[in-house]
């Protein structure tokens, strides 16, 4: 009598493995959508306050005796010079916001009325609007306070 070995993978052995890499890609391919979604927010977020920071300092500096603000869009946010923007100013600087990222409401008011442009004092660095910038991904988002004093906070 002779004892017969086989070696090998059976073709249910294989389609318990695939199964098994299947269940586990459906647990865990989301939750690496939603942590990119999240970090894109987070980036977003800094990437605004950022900004904020930038043009308020350039002002308080006098840079170029200048005030600086920026402006706000859906997909983007634009440094400029000056308390007016001008889309057609070659000084302007462009942070676009990655997708699925997006500022979903600007609510500013001030001195100089409602819109979505902020600029900063130079002599005090006080901004002449406060109020919200909210940024959205489709499963989360963020509020930025701008205060009287310039300060910016994150909700």
């Amino acid at each position: 009598m002779s004892e017969s070995h086989q070696k090998g993978i059976t073709a249910l052995e294989i389609l318990l493995g695939v199964a098994i890499l299947g269940i586990l890609a459906v647990i865990v391919l989301p939750q690496f959508s939603k942590i990119k979604e999240n970090q894109v927010l987070k980036n977003t977020v800094g990437d605004i306050i950022s900004t904020l920071h930038d043009a308020q300092s350039k002002t308080l500096a006098s840079v170029n005796s200048s005030s600086y603000g920026v402006h706000f869009q859906s997909d983007r946010i634009i440094s400029f010079k000056g308390v007016v923007f001008s889309a057609n100013d070659p000084n302007n600087k462009t942070v676009n916001i990655a997708g699925p990222a997006n500022i979903s409401n600007v609510t500013l008011a001030g001195i100089s009325g409602t819109s979505g442009d902020i600029y900063f004092e130079r002599l005090s660095g006080a901004p002449d609007k406060t109020g919200t910038i909210t940024i959205s991904t489709p499963s989360a988002s963020k509020i930025i306070t701008i205060s009287a004093t310039g300060t910016v906070s994150v909700n």
